[in-house]
């Protein structure tokens, strides 16, 4: 009797670890951020939030900007797109890119909080 008990206890202990686990991991339909910043579907949500077409949207403009921009591309500021500003970046990164010459003067100087960061060929590397 005393073996069915431990063996029921036992089973009782791993289904709820089990179940913890599951609650805890989240929901398999949710919007991610990936290493560069960008919100990207995770599984298949239902619908898609505020904060997601917002950031869509911003990156359409960035990629816009980079569009219309005309002159040869060194590490230049592209512009504005709502509180973000487009600049273009070094891949690798490197110190040029953190001097304060090189970056967007809104954002330097604080009109600005966010930036998105495109390599010179337009491609998005990080948005921040």
């Amino acid at each position: 009797m005393k073996k069915y008990l431990l063996a029921f206890i036992i089973l009782l202990v791993l289904v709820s670890l089990g179940m913890i686990f599951l609650i805890m991991r989240g929901s398999e339909d949710d919007w991610i951020k990936d290493s560069r910043g960008v919100w990207i579907k995770h599984g298949n949500p239902s619908e898609i939030p505020d904060y997601v077409l917002e950031q869509q949207e911003i990156i359409s403009c960035a990629l816009e900007k980079f569009n219309n921009f005309s002159e040869e591309i060194n590490s230049q500021c592209l512009g504005i797109c709502s509180d973000y500003a487009v600049d273009i970046v070094h891949v690798p990164r490197n110190a040029d890119d953190n001097k304060f010459e090189n970056q967007c003067e809104d954002y330097a100087n604080g009109i600005v909080n966010n930036f998105i960061e495109l390599d010179k060929d337009g491609n998005l590397i990080r948005i921040v």
